[in-house]
């Protein structure tokens, strides 16, 4: 047998122990191989998604990390993206009466967490003062995530678990405030719609280097164009006022 199929042996068993012991290797050095990478992959899913394992039984834990192990090809050996890795997996799927109906929700929810987190502050953005916001150009920070759920995400626990959804969508922004600490803000529909236009921009300035970065003023036309009924004093003296708070908490920069 050659080195390629005594290797593809050797890792088909450590992720499926139900898959032929590659010849010549002691069982006993297979189980401790085994576990050493099972263990690794579900400590960190575990940290990763700590609220996702509380709503489970030990056993149906393993049994949901254990079928990542096995079924998922993963595209990456960094250990800090294994979590995106198990929420894709999540994302193909298929709910057992163990899992709770907003599984992948939540998951989501937490992933984005990490993902703000983990995110290194942008070196073309920079802090905005209110006195500049009618000014300068306007980007999502690149600590900020904005989201929509169907779930209340934020209150699930052990002692909360929704079997359907509120009659509302929840809109969430998950940032890094001023002190570098994750926080959340939950969203009402207007200002989810307005964050959710500059990030849409800001990602599009990021990868066109000649794409405009949008302004007050443009934001206004958009909503003016939006909300037709409204006078646009209104909208402006509101787009101002909700555009402040996400200044202040860091949400919304500017380019250097």
């Amino acid at each position: 047998m050659g080195f390629t199929a005594i290797q593809q042996g050797f890792m088909n068993y450590i992720r499926d122990p139900s898959q032929p012991l590659p010849e010549g290797i002691e069982p006993r050095r297979m189980t401790i191989y085994r576990e050493l990478f099972f263990n690794n992959i579900n400590g960190f899913i575990s940290s990763a998604f700590p609220v996702v394992k509380t709503l489970y039984h030990e056993s149906n834990w393993l049994a949901l990390v254990q079928q990542f192990f096995v079924e998922h090809d993963c595209h990456t050996p960094i250990f800090i993206e294994i979590a995106g890795e198990f929420l894709a997996f999540l994302q193909q799927y298929q709910l057992k009466p163990t899992d709770p109906i907003f599984l992948l929700e939540l998951a989501h929810y937490e992933w984005l967490e990490l993902v703000v987190a983990t995110t290194q502050a942008s070196l073309t953005q920079q802090a905005l003062t209110i006195e500049q916001l009618a000014t300068c150009p306007l980007q999502i920070s690149a600590c900020a995530k904005v989201a929509q759920y169907q779930f209340d995400v934020q209150h699930i626990s052990v002692d909360y678990q929704p079997v359907e959804p509120p009659e509302q969508p929840q809109y969430f922004c998950v940032y890094r405030d001023l002190d570098d600490e994750v926080a959340f803000l939950q969203l009402n529909p207007l200002t989810a719609q307005v964050l959710a236009l500059v990030a849409q921009r800001t990602d599009l300035t990021g990868k066109n280097q000649q794409q405009q970065n949008f302004t007050l003023a443009e934001i206004v036309t958009w909503l003016t164009e939006q909300y037709p009924q409204m006078q646009t004093e209104v909208l402006t003296n509101g787009c101002v006022q909700l555009l402040s708070q996400m200044v202040e908490k860091g949400i919304v920069v500017t380019s250097r």
